[in-house]
Formats: C-alpha cells, sequence, structure tokens
C-alpha cells in the first residue's frame, strides 16, 4: 500500500476505513462505491444548518459563543461533519449547552425561592410580634376588668397607667422594627422582581430565537410545521382557503461557487426580507431547508393569490441582489397548490413539491399552479 493511498484512507471515517479493510479496498478506483455512500455535499450544507439550529441560542451567551465558532469553520467546510473529532465537540457541546443552561435555569430562578423565603420571614415576625402584644394588652384588659376603684384606690390605677405606658412603648417598637424590615424587604422583593422579569424575558427572547431562522428570520422548518396546526385547525372549523407555496432559488450552488457562500448568506436574507414583507400578517413563511422557502397565503379569489405571486416574481426578476460592489441577478422556480384540493396539508405541501421540480426540468425562473398555469 502506497502513502499516497494511505493518506487518502486517514481522511476517511472510522467506519469507512473499517469497510475499506473488510472489503479489501486496496486501490483509490475501489473506493469509489464506498464514497458515492456519503451524503451530496448540498445536503451537509442543509445538515450543519440544522445541528446548529439545534443547539442554539442557549441561555448561556459563553456557550453560544464556542458553538458559532465551531460552525463557522463548519459552514466553510461541510465535510469537517464527518470527521470523529468535530463530532464528539458537537456532542459535547450538546451536553454542555443542557448542563450550562440548566445550572443558569437553576440559579436565576433560586431567586424566586428567596423572595418566597424573604415574604414568608417577615409576615411570621410580623405575625408572632402581633401575637405578643395582643397577649400583654389582653392581660392588661383582664387587670382592668377586675379591679375595683372603690377598694385599690389611686394607687392601683397608678400601677395599671405605667402598664399601659409599657405596652404601648413594647407595641411601638415592635411596629417601627417591623415597619423597617418590611421596608428593607420592599426593597430586596423589587430586586428580585426585577431580576425574574429579566429571566422571563431571556426565556422568551431564547424560545423567540429558537423559532427564527437565524440567517433569514423566517420561521425554521420546525416552528412551521408548528404554526401549520392553528392554521389546519382553522381550516377544518371554517375553510379558510389557503395556498401552499414552495419556493427554491435557481442555480444556487453555482452562486455559491461564483461568489461564495458569504454571497450565498446575503442572497438567502435579502430573499427571505422579500417574502417576509410581501405576505399578511395571517400568513406564514419560513424557510423549508437550504435555499428552499415555503409559504401559506390564504386568499378568497383567485386573482388575490395571482396577484401575490406576480408581485414577488416581479420584485426579484426586476431587480439584482447588492453583495458588496457587486449586482447580482437570481431567479427563483416556484410550485403552488391549493389546500382544499387535498385531504391534508401533507398532501397539498407534496403536490406544491412537485410542481416547483416541474418548474425546475421546464427551465427554471417560473411558478407552476397546479392547474397548469404558468407565471
Amino acid at each position: 500500500m502506497n502513502k499516497e493511498f494511505e493518506t487518502i484512507l486517514s481522511k476517511l471515517s472510522e467506519d469507512e476505513r473499517n469497510e475499506a479493510k473488510l472489503n479489501n479496498l486496496d486501490i483509490p478506483e475501489k473506493l469509489i462505491p464506498l464514497l458515492l455512500k456519503r451524503v451530496h455535499p448540498q445536503n451537509v450544507q442543509q445538515l450543519a444548518a440544522l445541528i446548529k439550529q439545534s443547539v442554539l441560542p442557549s441561555i448561556c451567551p459563553k456557550t453560544d459563543d464556542e458553538i458559532d465558532k465551531l460552525f463557522s469553520k463548519i459552514e466553510k467546510e461541510p465535510n469537517l461533519l464527518f470527521i470523529q473529532e468535530i463530532q464528539d465537540k458537537i456532542e459535547d457541546f450538546i451536553n454542555k449547552r443542557f448542563e450550562r443552561d440548566k445550572r443558569v435555569v437553576i440559579e436565576r430562578t433560586s431567586d424566586i425561592s428567596k423572595l418566597v423565603l424573604l415574604m414568608e420571614e417577615y409576615l411570621n415576625e410580623a405575625i408572632s410580634s402581633n401575637g405578643s402584644s395582643s397577649k400583654n394588652v389582653l392581660n392588661i384588659k383582664e387587670k382592668i376588668q377586675s379591679i375595683n376603684i372603690q377598694e385599690d384606690g389611686l394607687e392601683a390605677l397608678t400601677k395599671l397607667q405605667n402598664e399601659l405606658i409599657n405596652a404601648a412603648s413594647s407595641i411601638e417598637k415592635e411596629m417601627i422594627t417591623v415597619t423597617n424590615k418590611l421596608e428593607t424587604g420592599k426593597t430586596k422583593v423589587q430586586e428580585l422582581e426585577e431580576k425574574v422579569k429579566t429571566l422571563e424575558d431571556e426565556l422568551t427572547r431564547t424560545k423567540t430565537e429558537n423559532m427564527k431562522d437565524h440567517l433569514t428570520g423566517l420561521l425554521t422548518r420546525r416552528a412551521f410545521s408548528d404554526e401549520i396546526k392553528r392554521i389546519e385547525s382553522a381550516y377544518e372549523r371554517i375553510k379558510t382557503q389557503y395556498a401552499v407555496v414552495f419556493f427554491d432559488l435557481d442555480h444556487f450552488k453555482k452562486l455559491n461557487d461564483t461568489y461564495g457562500h458569504e454571497c450565498g448568506d446575503v442572497v438567502l436574507s435579502t430573499f427571505g426580507k422579500i417574502l417576509n414583507k410581501t405576505v399578511r400578517e395571517h400568513d406564514l413563511v419560513g424557510r423549508y431547508g437550504g435555499e428552499e422557502f415555503v409559504a401559506v397565503v390564504h386568499f378568497n379569489l383567485n386573482r388575490e393569490l395571482l396577484q401575490f405571486l406576480k408581485r414577488i416574481k416581479t420584485i426579484v426578476t426586476e431587480n439584482s441582489f447588492l453583495y458588496k460592489d457587486k449586482k447580482i441577478k437570481v431567479t427563483f422556480s416556484a410550485g403552488v397548490a391549493i389546500r382544499s384540493s387535498y385531504d391534508t396539508y401533507e398532501n397539498t405541501l407534496q403536490k406544491a413539491d412537485m410542481l416547483l421540480y416541474q418548474a425546475k426540468e421546464n427551465g427554471r425562473n417560473k411558478i407552476i399552479l397546479e392547474n397548469g398555469m404558468e407565471i
């Protein structure tokens, strides 16, 4: 076995090396069927993006930074995913994320426990002090009821007066102490409330970011699928009419190869913004994966749907995408299926996907509807 072939073997994964050894693959030509089993590079990029989305964002900022650095390398060289060391690092990050996030949540929610304990302490003191004072006053009341003015005279009244003054002073001191502690507690409660509010805001932000694709700002595929359940529920109840539109940017791989992945990201981000601004509030739009996007567009009349599709096509084809000092022309293909024509949303999406494929096969830069119409 020559050194060149040994170098090739060293770049294979452990499973691939074992298979090569088991099947006696001792020359480069014999490795071709083995290498063809690998995932297509475009799918590797999508896989890398999905993995990154699954571990980001984290509540702990340190974890986010570490994961970002690793995935910046993977985005430039997607095949790094096949290296055992990189896989181990990703697994380590996932474990770290769970542990760190758990710690952050425990630390921050402990503030709520402190708030409860603090209030319990002050309330117990207030109740205890009030109980002690009430007991003293009750004893004095019993003495007043037992005094016979004629028999006991002025001396008994003077003694009772002193006891009343002492009891009042004691109550006054206790109330001042309790008031001071409650004032201190009020400040601490306000501090804890602010910390709890910050935690709630951060958890809300994390949940929102988890729903949004980090590059385009659109819904992720998973969040889109969750929102579809709500739309399907409305469709089942009141038959709200909608169309599923499947978009795919044309020649995106060539664009990446020509101008680089950073340019590709700019195009994806810009296209996502165009879709987001064109759909209405009750519509849905998400990044399905890679350069694929999907939208749910509600309409009453067919011309409303056609206006939407023509508007998107006009904006994209009649303008250039700006990357640094370059103006880049971009086109897209799309397939459109109407929900009422199919039994389920899944079947509608599948039909839109088939029509998209048909648009690609028929020359790209076109939108094909299920009735055969092309835009």
